[in-house]
C-alpha cells in the first residue's frame, strides 16, 4: 500500500495535518492504534447525552493558532462558567472556605458540542483508506528513501513518516531500523507526556444545584480525592454535570473506592443535593497504553517539552517526530499540537 506521508496518530496533530495536506492533494494515511481518532481528547457522553471532557477540554485567549483553526473551522465556542462563590480546602480539619473569584479577565472556552466536535470535523473529509483505525504499528524500517511500516495485519511502504505519538510512547512501542540516535532516545525517555499522570473525571446531574445556590461549581482542594473542580453544563445550560481533577495517587484505587471518595467530598462541599447524581465517569491516563508510558524515574511536567531535538528531520530528511509534546511553544498543550501540525505541514509543502 503506497501513499506519500505515513502520518501515525489520529489526535489534533495528526488530524489538522491530514486536512491541510488533503487540501493540497498530497496524499497521506493516518494510521491510528485506538479504535476511535482524538488521542487526549476525549468527549465521553453520559446516559442522557451530557458530554464530559476526559482529556483537553478548555481554550485561552492566548492560544491564537488554535483559535484561528476554530475559526476556520466554524466552530461555535463558550465561555467557561466561573460565576459565583468558589471554595477552597486548605485543611482537612477546617470547613471548606468560600472565596469570591475576581471577574474572569482571561476567560477560557469551550467548543460547543465537546472538543471532539474539533477532531470530527478535521476527520470528515478523509475518507476509509485515509484513515485508519485499530491499526498499532510495531515497526519502522528505513532505506533509500523508503519506508516500510509494519502493523499486525499490514505492510505499508511510503516516503515520509511523521510520528505524533507522544515522544517517550514513540521510543518505547516501535522498532526502529536502522535506529533512532541515542541522544534522541535519551531525550524521547525523559519528555513528559502531558496529561498522562492525570486523573480526570465528571458527574452529571439533573439540576445544577451549585448555581441555584449562588456556587460557580470551582473548587480548589488540598485535601482531595478532588483537587480541582468546574462547572461542566453544555454551552446551552440544558444539561448539567461538575468536572475536575483527582489526585494522581488515586489510581491505585478501584473505580468503586474512587467514586465513593468523590461523592462523600463532593456532599461534604455541597451538602446532600450532590448524592442525586445521574452517573459518574472517569479516565486514568496512565493506563492508557497508546498515551502512557510509565518511567522509573521521576519526569517533571513539561520536561523537555519543544526539546531542540523535535525540530530535527530524521533519515535524510524524511522522518519528522512531532505532536503535543514537541512544540517550541505551549508543550503538552492543544496549542501546542496545532502549531507541531503548522510546522510540519510547511515542511512537507516546501
Amino acid at each position: 500500500m503506497k501513499s506519500e506521508v505515513l502520518i501515525i496518530g489520529a489526535g489534533l496533530t495528526g488530524l489538522l495535518l491530514a486536512y491541510r495536506l488533503k487540501k493540497q492533494d498530497i496524499s497521506f494515511k493516518v494510521i491510528e492504534a485506538r479504535s476511535r481518532i482524538g488521542g487526549r481528547i476525549h468527549t465521553v457522553l453520559t446516559n442522557d447525552e451530557t458530554p464530559i471532557e476526559m482529556g483537553a477540554t478548555w481554550i485561552g485567549i492566548q492560544h491564537q493558532e488554535l483559535l484561528k483553526v476554530v475559526e476556520e473551522l466554524k466552530l461555535p465556542v463558550f465561555e467557561q462558567f466561573m460565576k459565583g462563590n468558589a471554595l477552597f480546602e486548605p485543611l482537612s480539619t477546617s470547613p471548606p472556605q468560600q472565596i469570591q473569584l475576581p471577574p474572569n479577565q482571561q476567560p477560557s472556552y469551550r467548543i460547543q458540542g465537546g472538543t471532539i466536535a474539533l477532531l470530527n470535523t478535521l476527520a470528515s473529509p478523509l475518507d476509509k483508506k485515509e484513515l485508519v483505525l485499530n491499526e498499532k504499528i510495531t515497526s519502522i524500517h528505513y532505506s533509500k528513501n523508503q519506508f516500510e511500516i509494519n502493523t499486525a495485519n499490514h505492510n505499508y511502504h511510503v516516503n515520509k513518516v511523521v510520528s505524533t505519538l507522544p515522544p517517550r510512547l514513540l521510543v518505547n512501542t516501535i522498532h526502529f531500523n536502522p535506529p533512532l540516535p541515542k541522544n534522541s532516545i535519551e531525550i524521547a525517555n525523559n519528555t513528559h507526556t502531558w496529561m498522562g499522570d492525570s486523573i480526570k473525571f465528571g458527574i452529571s446531574y439533573k439540576r445544577p444545584f451549585w448555581k441555584e445556590n449562588k456556587y460557580s461549581g470551582t473548587v480548589f482542594s488540598n485535601v482531595g480525592p478532588i483537587t480541582e473542580l468546574y462547572d461542566h453544563s453544555n454551552d446551552r445550560n440544558t444539561k448539567y454535570a461538575l468536572k475536575g481533577f483527582l489526585q494522581s495517587e488515586m489510581h491505585m484505587e478501584t473505580e468503586k473506592n474512587r467514586k465513593s471518595k468523590v461523592i462523600h467530598q463532593l456532599q461534604k462541599l455541597f451538602g446532600n443535593d450532590a448524592l442525586e447524581y445521574s452517573q459518574y465517569k472517569e479516565k486514568i491516563w496512565r493506563k492508557e497504553p497508546n498515551t502512557f508510558k510509565g518511567s522509573e524515574h521521576f519526569i517533571f511536567p513539561h520536561q523537555n517539552n519543544g526539546h531542540p531535538v523535535y525540530q530535527k528531520v530524521f533519515f535524510d530528511n524524511n522522518l519528522f517526530i512531532a505532536g503535543a509534546e514537541t512544540a517550541i511553544q505551549f508543550g503538552g498543550y492543544m496549542e501546542g499540537a496545532v502549531q507541531s501540525a503548522q510546522s510540519i505541514y510547511q515542511k512537507l509543502k516546501g
